[in-house]
């Protein structure tokens, strides 16, 4: 095959804020296929907090990246060759893509999905609010800590891919939902857009007091995405019997500062708090197909900022960490396929 493969290696472990010479680009040609491969053309990169986190060399739930591996990814791509049965040219495929412009599959490989040529919704959503950011939220509203109508929820980071999610579906449970979002123009595409009840402003010199405002009877479930101040700040309006769904830790993942270790407020408040992985959720179907409903039904949207470029990768992921996005971060490899 004449096709050239473009990768990008981690050649470094960041400080802080990724850099591009933190990776090598690599381009080799693409092999020929094997029995049983298929060669999957990389359309788009699902742009995640948790890819800072497997930069480190700490321990995690997953290997960290080594030296010299192709980035590890979440990715959407088309099938442009196959030598599998269970493959066709054209279908979709969904699961860990790495930073690169083609992967080669095995057919019998675990953790992929095989999607419709044509799924009747944009390819981004796929990787957002059709996919693992939605349904993260998804299991976080209804196993870990649901909402009761009536109740208070607040959520941070509530205009990322996860946070706007799990608001909207907080909603659709009748709870009175309160987003945390950096600027004003995040706060009121909460408000005036997503159909929040409530928005503030972390940013601002008096959040706290914007926090208690919007909060008049206390918080009943915290949908937490970043910890730290934030975090300290949302606990300090729990009322007693308070539920955390802790989904992310974000302000921490480019620093080893600990986000959080006062647990005062657990035993005064006598809160529960439990962390979760989507990786050990089994219902993936149901979610997808929940939310995919409601977006139909226009109870939920979805949106998607989309950057270009593979080679930009390492610098589109810092768009996570400084607010420069709305709802999911979406890396464009190349032309759809």
């Amino acid at each position: 095959m004449s096709q050239i493969n473009r990768q990008l290696r981690l050649k470094t472990r960041p400080e802080g804020l990724v850099q591009r010479d933190n990776f090598d680009l690599i381009e080799q040609p693409v092999p020929e296929l094997k029995d049983g491969e298929v060669l999957v053309k990389v359309l788009y990169l699902s742009m995640d907090p948790t890819q800072r986190v497997w930069m480190r060399d700490v321990p995690q739930y997953l290997p960290p990246v080594a030296i010299g591996e192709v980035m590890r990814a979440l990715g959407l791509g088309r099938v442009v060759a196959s030598r599998s049965s269970r493959y066709s040219e054209g279908d979709l495929v969904q699961g860990v893509t790495g930073w690169q412009d083609y992967l080669l599959l095995q057919e019998d490989a675990k953790g992929y999905a095989r999607l419709p040529s044509d799924p009747g919704i944009p390819l981004p959503t796929l990787l957002g609010a059709a996919g693992m950011s939605g349904v993260t939220a998804y299991y976080g509203m209804t196993d870990i800590t649901p909402a009761q109508p009536g109740e208070t929820v607040v959520v941070s980071a509530a205009a990322g891919s996860v946070g706007s999610i799990a608001g909207q579906i907080a909603k659709i449970q009748g709870a009175r939902v309160v987003g945390i979002a950096g600027g004003a123009d995040k706060c009121r595409y909460l408000v005036d857009e997503l159909g929040f009840d409530a928005a503030v402003d972390y940013k601002a010199a008096d959040f706290k007091q914007q926090l208690k405002a919007a909060t008049p009877d206390g918080v009943h479930v915290n949908f937490e995405n970043v910890g730290g101040a934030v975090m300290r700040a949302v606990l300090s309006r729990m009322v007693i019997g308070g539920r955390v769904a802790l989904c992310g830790l974000i302000s921490g993942y480019n620093s080893d500062e600990k986000p959080s270790d006062d647990f005062g407020p657990f035993i005064m408040k006598r809160l529960s708090m439990r962390g979760f992985l989507v990786l050990d959720y089994t219902r993936t179907k149901e979610a997808v197909g929940a939310i995919a409903g409601w977006i139909r039904q226009g109870k939920l949207k979805a949106e998607e900022t989309v950057a270009e470029g593979l080679e930009n990768a390492p610098v589109v992921l810092n768009r996570l960490f400084d607010g420069s996005h709305r709802g999911k971060l979406v890396l464009r490899v190349g032309a759809q396929a």
